[in-house]
């Protein structure tokens, strides 16, 4: 899995015992199963922006060490529970210093989080690899610190650079210095285009700012015309790059759905693009916000385009080919995990 968002993946009861931990007193909820159903219901609104505003809550609770490293923590083992071998988990560390804790402490306790999760889970028999994936808001003026924050990090844990928040109004070239400082490094880094704004997202992201990966996607479909049957769909010259250069997609089919980027699942342009061999992967984006785990997205998958083990196979391997680690160890990840574990489940 490439992208979720470690602040959009709490335990409810997490956030509740956190918040008392730190005196934050404007939860909307004061039990486990009200405070789930809440943020699954206010991300539901069909707003990226409102969609947003959810994670007030989850950052505020997310500003001590303890705090940190718990939340990094659960992410591993919970993910790991639910029988993902691989996750790329981000978030903003710009957003976790009302405490007063510096940058680099940020990253080093939640970093600590992942590494403790990690030891769990093997402990519990579910091993997992996180790699910790650096955000800038696309609306703050950080982006260049946090690239180098990026590089500063990245052979203790951290494997690429982000930025995120509402498109619209923030185009990607605003953070230009960050990514020609990210690229003169070496560095990956992905962007959220393709959500909520359309085709000229994508274009900035790849042609001015040189993206890896996409994150979303979604609005590719733009530059995508079907007049009859699939074999007919003509590309536009963004829709034939993004294919041709095999750059991933990130996408998140009920977070999507959630945000308006799609009408609903069955509208979801996943199954177009995968026929159209675009290298789709399938992502969590948010597993509090959307009440989900990865199983649950591929299984929302399977019931709405009726995919069996080896499309599930094919998209696990696109996003394992895709991870910002080095190539050795994504091969040995699909050749000793991920391989053999299909062809149990494909006889």
């Amino acid at each position: 899995m490439l992208h979720d968002h470690l602040d959009g993946g709490l335990r409810p009861e997490t956030v509740l015992e956190l918040a008392a931990d730190c005196g934050y007193d404007e939860l909307p909820a004061s039990d486990a199963a009200s405070l789930g159903a809440w943020f699954r219901d206010a991300a539901d609104s069909g707003s990226l922006e409102r969609y947003l505003e959810t994670f007030d809550h989850t950052v505020a609770v997310m500003q001590t060490p303890e705090g940190l490293r718990r939340v990094a923590r659960e992410c591993a083992i919970d993910l790991a529970a639910d029988g993902v071998v691989y996750a790329e988990v981000r978030f903003a560390p710009e957003q976790h210093l009302e405490k007063g804790l510096t940058l680099d402490e940020v990253v080093e306790h939640t970093i600590e989080g992942f590494r403790e999760g990690e030891a769990i889970a093997a402990e519990q028999g579910n091993i997992i690899r996180v790699t910790c994936l650096l955000t800038a808001m696309r609306h703050a003026a950080r982006s260049r610190e946090i690239a180098e924050l990026t590089v500063r990090f990245r052979d203790r844990g951290v494997g690429g650079f982000d930025i995120a928040g509402a498109e619209a109004g923030f185009p990607p070239t605003r953070h230009l210095d960050a990514f020609e400082y990210l690229r003169a490094n070496h560095a990956h880094f992905t962007i959220h285009a393709g959500e909520a704004f359309g085709l000229p997202s994508i274009h900035e992201a790849l042609a001015f700012c040189g993206c890896d990966r996409l994150g979303h996607g979604v609005r590719i479909t733009d530059d995508i015309t079907v007049p009859g049957n699939i074999e007919d769909a003509q590309l536009g010259l963004v829709a034939n790059y993004v294919r041709d250069m095999r750059i991933p997609l990130e996408l998140c089919p009920s977070s999507n759905v959630q945000t308006g980027a799609v009408p609903s699942l069955d509208k979801h342009p996943f199954d177009l693009l995968a026929r159209l061999r675009f290298r789709v992967t399938v992502n969590t984006d948010n597993r509090l916000m959307s009440d989900t785990t990865m199983s649950e997205e591929m299984l929302k998958l399977v019931v709405t385009f009726g995919y069996g083990w080896s499309d599930l196979e094919r998209f696990t391997i696109n996003a394992m080919k895709s991870a910002f680690i080095p190539f050795p160890d994504r091969l040995k990840i699909i050749d000793e995990v991920i391989k053999p574990g299909y062809a149990v489940l494909l006889g």
